[in-house]
């Protein structure tokens, strides 16, 4: 019966331990303050500050596209831009075969000979 005590007393704490203990301040403010300041700091360098680089980083592309630019969707496809206007691009697949897609749909650039490297 003594062993049913022992472990009752480390898994319930006494009623009258709280009036037992003299009472005690909570810590002040500047420690919330200095856990927010750091959650505000980790946020920026894990979330926003990649995602921006990789937005400015998209934006550079779209503006550098030219016509002959061998280029992929974000649909996989590959294909060299025939024409190009503010927010469309037509991209020829093959010599007889064009698309028209937005020009955010572009993933990416591939450099100069990949099309034929592929074929």
């Amino acid at each position: 019966m003594n062993f049913v005590n022992n472990i009752s007393d480390l898994l319930m704490t006494p009623a009258y331990a709280d009036t037992a203990a003299p009472a005690q301040q909570q810590g002040g403010g500047f420690s919330l303050v200095l856990m927010t300041g750091v959650f505000i700091l980790f946020m920026y360098f894990v979330i926003w500050r990649p995602q921006s680089k990789r937005a400015k980083e998209q934006r550079n592309l779209l503006n550098s596209l030219a016509k002959g630019d061998e280029v992929m969707t974000t649909g996989g496809i590959l294909g060299k831009i025939a024409k190009i206007s503010d927010s469309y691009v037509q991209l020829a697949l093959t010599d007889n075969v064009e698309i028209t897609i937005q020009k955010s749909a572009i993933a990416g650039a591939l450099p100069k000979g990949t099309l034929k490297s592929i074929q």
